[in-house]
């Protein structure tokens, strides 16, 4: 029997990369939404939907990802990456499906020097992030079976993310100036698409209420993934290490938000890229 699966944010970077993997994975029968057919803030809609179309699991990648503009827009960002996530719980819970939440690294204040366990205290210090560690509280709230996946500087072919705006602005001018005292580790939403799917069968098969920690190997600055972005697709910009203090913006960003991935790899022994390997896939992609 296949697994009927829900994927809101349907035309976001995770949802496309979804969608190119769905012919990989025919045991499982994919309704694709976004804004235009699934409103997830209506809980009405939400439920109507999921029990019509007798939903097993809801993988939510739509979110707010304006991490400056929910600086000024805070309810708009705390709707829809918290109260919009409650409503999938209760739905997800009355159908006794499963909910794939996915997270993210800004939860934590960045206050730190080792890799952050899942374990680890969140201290959200933007707006955006607030609302994102908001719809994680929620979760825990109404406690649904459920796996909230954090993951990190998410990049495509799709969307607007940094690489794309790398290679835009490095097409346009000679010199880029990019923090270096920010560190994470870019994470391909392709490979986030593939760990999903892959665990999906072991997730459903008994009660759960997990989080873990997902994004590809390594550890960057954001100086070293424009570089990399930039010698990968051949544009000869110059690129220049600049401190935060010296590109001010509105919303706060965790010096360092590297994830230890630990977890995840023991319980499941799934084979994680090295980001460098992951970003030249996607720049081929794109050039």
């Amino acid at each position: 029997m296949p697994i009927n699966i829900l994927v809101t944010g349907a035309d976001g970077q995770l949802g496309n990369c979804i969608r190119d993997l769905q012919p990989a994975f025919p045991d499982n029968r994919f309704f694709f939404t976004d804004i235009g057919e699934l409103d997830i803030t209506d809980a009405v809609a939400v439920d109507e939907f999921i029990l019509g179309n007798k939903i097993e699991c809801v993988i939510n990648a739509a979110a707010y990802t304006a991490v400056d503009k929910a600086e000024d827009e805070p309810e708009k960002a705390n709707l829809i990456n918290g109260e919009a996530v409650a409503v999938l719980a209760r739905a997800v819970k009355r159908a006794g499906g499963l909910l794939v939440h996915v997270s993210t690294d800004y939860i934590f204040d960045g206050n730190t020097n080792r890799p952050l366990t899942e374990e680890a205290k969140p201290s959200p210090i933007s707006a955006y992030a607030y609302s994102k560690w908001l719809g994680e509280e929620m979760i825990a709230k109404e406690n649904p079976n459920s796996v909230v996946l954090r993951t990190s500087w998410l990049y495509s072919e799709y969307g607007h993310n940094f690489v794309k705006t790398m290679m835009r602005l490095g097409g346009e001018r000679d010199v880029l100036k990019v923090v270096y005292d920010q560190v994470g580790t870019p994470t391909y939403a392709g490979d986030l698409a593939r760990v999903i799917l892959e665990l999906l069968p072991r997730w459903l098969e008994k009660p759960i209420s997990e989080t873990y920690h997902y994004s590809d190997e390594g550890v960057a600055s954001w100086y070293d993934f424009a570089v990399a972005a930039l010698d990968l697709a051949g544009i000869s910009c110059k690129v220049l290490p600049i401190e935060t203090k010296d590109y001010p913006l509105p919303a706060r960003r965790p010096f360092y938000s590297l994830m230890s991935k630990e977890k995840i790899k023991k319980q499941f022994d799934i084979f994680i890229p090295h980001w460098r390997e992951s970003l030249k896939i996607c720049v081929n992609k794109l050039i």
